[in-house]
Formats: C-alpha cells, structure tokens, sequence
C-alpha cells in the first residue's frame, strides 16, 4: 500500500502550435437526448437563470464558476469563453462544442447546455464535480487506483467507439465527484475521426503527456495513431498519480519542450517504485510500449487483472 503524502504538479501545459486541419467542427449537431433534456428541465436557457456562487478556475481565454439554477438551485459549472479570446483558443471552443454534442457517456463530464452569447461569448454548462480534479485527490491504495483507472478506460472505450480521440489526458483533465466517480472532460484539442485514414498528426494538446510516435512516428511505429497516443497518456498519468509528481521531471526540474521531447522519445519510459504490484506494473508497461504498434488497446486494458481483479 502506498500513501500520497505530498503531491507536486508543476506547469506542464508547454503548449505547442494548432494544425490548420483541426479548425472548426464540419457540421452543427444537438446535444445528445439525454443531455438536451437534462438541458430542458433545468431550464438553463439564459445566462440569467444561474447564479455564480464560486470562481472554480481561470484559464486561457475563460473562466469556470460553480453556479446554481435559480429555480431549481441545481448546481452545475459554467464555463464561459470571452469572444475576444486568442484565435487559438476560440478554434478549441468550437471543437469542444462538436465533440460535447455528441457524446452522452456516465464516463465523460455531461453538458447540459451550450449557450453562444450576443457578446460573443460562449457558456458551457457542464455537469458539477465537486471533488475538483485528480490532481488534488490522494490515492491510498492499488485498489482505489484500479477503481480509477477502470472508469477513464470505460471513458476512453466510449470515445473511441465514437471515433473521437482525446489527445490531452492527464490528471488535470480528470474530474472526479465526493462519489469518487471519475469523468474525462476538456476537449478542446479532440479530434472527431470522420474517416477509417482520417490524419491525427497536429501538435496539439500538452507536450508532457504527449506520445514518442507524436514526435517521431517513423521511429515508433511508423505513423501517429490518436487512439494509442490516449494510452500512452493514461499510462505516464497513472504513473504521475502514483508517485505523487510527473515522472520525467526531478524535484526542483524546470520543464522545457526540448527536454521533455528528448526524454520522452530517447529515454527508457517511467517505472513504477518498489512496492507495486506486479499487475500494475505489466498494465503500466502495456500502455507505455515507446513502439505504438506494441502498445495495448482501451478494450484490451478493460481485460487486464490490474482492473479486472477488484470490480467492487
């Protein structure tokens, strides 16, 4: 058993430039049923029928409140992008909507209304987690890790199954409730799979988390694939959550783009420390195969012991 006593997540967003490719969504869709009813019920039509009660966070070109529905006092997050935002990041608002409108999983955050602005601005009301991010959450055990892990594979085989792939997992972007219920959420790098050879080589996302085969796809594996770049990431993110702080970086290390590509792409990938498990170490090693044709997929991780064993 392992405690996380003190937990150190430095600045690792280092973003890199946005592809061209991935501008916008191709086409307008409804949120999906269960979404658009919740939507209906809440009656969050307006901006004027939520009162915020909290600042929950800031971010590049918006700012997230916890909110409560004056009629119904249902709380949710409102996320509101400002219109005059950077290009860059109007660009992810609009890709975030499509890929909000088309998912409807227990294991992706729920969006119960997207509301465009006449201002310019747009407000995502999003399901509430009130127990913030896993990154501000201990983990005492392999089994509550496992419980973890199981809910973001399910998340990850859902979107997968609806050809969208993540591109940024990390612990920041897995929220979690006082149920220790664990959502996947922030899609604003995702990418919509329209097609069987639909290209998923942009730099987008955060380069910490990033795969080898991102950078260097001739060496590893001979092409990108957005679907084992997620795997990776939830591995180096499992790893991350473990030890208590990102494991490419020592403490004290300051993060750059060019060291954390050597690293990533010319170093052995990150071991688990004396005490683990040998199960969470092979399902680690499964998902940090540096060679992305070696690398397990989401549905086969569902069928590792190391989140088989324990399914209470």
């Amino acid at each position: 058993m392992a405690v996380v006593r003190q937990r150190r997540h430095p600045d690792l967003k280092l973003p890199l430039p946005d592809a061209a490719s991935d501008r916008r969504p191709r086409f307008p869709l409804p949120l999906p049923p269960a979404a658009a009813a919740a939507a209906a019920a809440g009656g969050t039509a307006t901006l004027a029928d939520l009162e915020k009660l909290q600042v929950l966070g800031h971010g590049s070109g918006g700012t997230v409140y916890k909110v409560r529905h004056r009629r119904t006092s249902a709380i949710y997050a409102l996320k509101l992008i400002h219109g005059d935002c950077d290009p860059t990041v109007r660009r992810q608002v609009l890709r975030e909507m499509d890929i909000l409108r088309r998912t409807d999983s227990p294991f992706v955050v729920k969006c119960h209304a997207i509301l465009p602005q006449a201002s310019g601005d747009t407000a995502f009301v999003l399901e509430f987690m009130d127990a913030g991010t896993l990154t501000s959450i201990p983990i005492p055990s392999e089994s509550a890790l496992s419980r973890i892990t199981r809910q973001v594979l399910h998340g990850l085989s859902y979107l997968h199954s609806h050809k969208i792939v993540h591109r940024d997992i990390k612990p920041s972007n897995l929220l979690v409730n006082s149920r220790m219920e664990v959502k996947i959420a922030d899609f604003g790098v995702s990418k919509v799979m329209c097609r069987t050879l639909d290209p998923c080589d942009s730099y987008v996302g955060t380069c910490a988390y990033m795969s080898p085969e991102r950078f260097d796809p001739d060496r590893y594996g001979g092409r990108y694939d957005g679907y084992a770049g997620d795997v990776w990431s939830l591995g180096l993110t499992l790893v991350e959550l473990w030890v208590g702080h990102f494991p490419y970086l020592v403490d004290g290390e300051r993060p750059d783009w060019a060291s954390l590509m050597c690293k990533i792409c010319f170093g052995d990938p990150p071991s688990l420390p004396d005490g683990a498990s040998d199960d969470f170490r092979d399902f680690v090693g499964c998902c940090l195969q540096k060679d992305s044709k070696n690398r397990w997929t989401v549905d086969q991780l569902l069928a590792h012991p190391f989140v088989s064993r324990d399914r209470r």
